[in-house]
Order: structure tokens, then sequence, then C-alpha cells
């Protein structure tokens, strides 16, 4: 195959395609007598919505210690022990082995408890906001293109 018969094979090839262009044109083209009709379509937006879970809320108690330090007024006894001289004053008691005086002494001791009372609640419920979100897209329609040649009269009604 020489280089002329690649420019022929190169123009037969333009040649067919112009002729699928010139009948494709034409395939479409309804010719009437009196009526013609043509449907005009567009484009509608088709919105859906749903539910999606975006995240989560936890609500749990955790335990804090703390130390407290309390005064508590607390009293025990004392033994005071006083000597005096006196001076030799007679007495009618003879002497004896042993004599002993018991005097009891008391301390007040602290017992510490706990109980527990309620200082507070949570709650928590979900609520719906409603908010709104622009949605944006191309839509597509058919218009009418009316084209007249030569001496016509059009009358249109809508």
């Amino acid at each position: 195959m020489g280089f002329f018969d690649f420019l022929n094979e190169e123009k037969t090839k333009k040649e067919t395609r112009k002729e699928v262009r010139e009948v494709a044109q034409t395939a479409d083209t309804e010719f009437a007598a009196e009526d013609a009709h043509l449907d005009l379509r567009q484009e509608e937006l088709d919105i859906d919505k749903h539910r999606v879970e975006t995240g989560d809320v936890t609500i749990h108690k955790d335990i804090v210690e703390e130390e407290q330090s309390v005064n508590v007024p607390v009293s025990h006894d004392q033994v005071v022990i006083e000597q005096r001289a006196v001076d030799h004053e007679p007495t009618d008691e003879p002497i004896t082995e042993e004599e002993t005086v018991h005097i009891p002494v008391t301390a007040e001791k602290i017992d510490v408890e706990k109980h527990t009372v309620v200082t507070g609640e949570i709650s928590a419920h979900k609520r719906s906001v409603q908010e709104t979100e622009q949605v944006r897209d191309v839509l597509r329609k058919e218009v009418a293109d009316v084209e007249s040649h030569g001496n016509t009269d059009i009358i249109k009604e809508d």
C-alpha cells in the first residue's frame, strides 16, 4: 500500500462520515402535511433523605475520692493529784494495812461512719433540629426552537 492509496482511503472515510451525519440529522425529522407533534422534556431533581449515624454520647459516673478533715471537739478526764500539808491534827482512825481509792477516768472517742445521699441528677434526651441545606445541580430541558424560512406566518399560542 502506497502513500497515495492511504490518502484515497482517508478521503473515502471522510465522505462516509459526512453521509452518516447527514442521515443522522434527517432521521429525527418528522415531515407532516398539516399537524406535527414534538415532545419537550426536562430533568427534575429526585431528592431522598436518609439518616446516618454521625456520633454518639455516652454518660457514665466516675468515682472521685477526696480527703476531708473535720474538727470535732472531744473531751477526756484528767485526774489531778494534790497533796497538802496538815498540822498534825489528831484522828480516831487507826492505820490500816492498805487503803485504795478507785477513780474512773473517761474520754470521748470518735466513731466515723459513712452514709450515701443523693446530691443531684443528670438526664439526657435527644431533640430533632430542623435545618435547610441547599442542593445544586445542573438540569437540562428541551425547548422548542422555531425556525422559519421564506415567507411564513407563525402564530404562537401558549
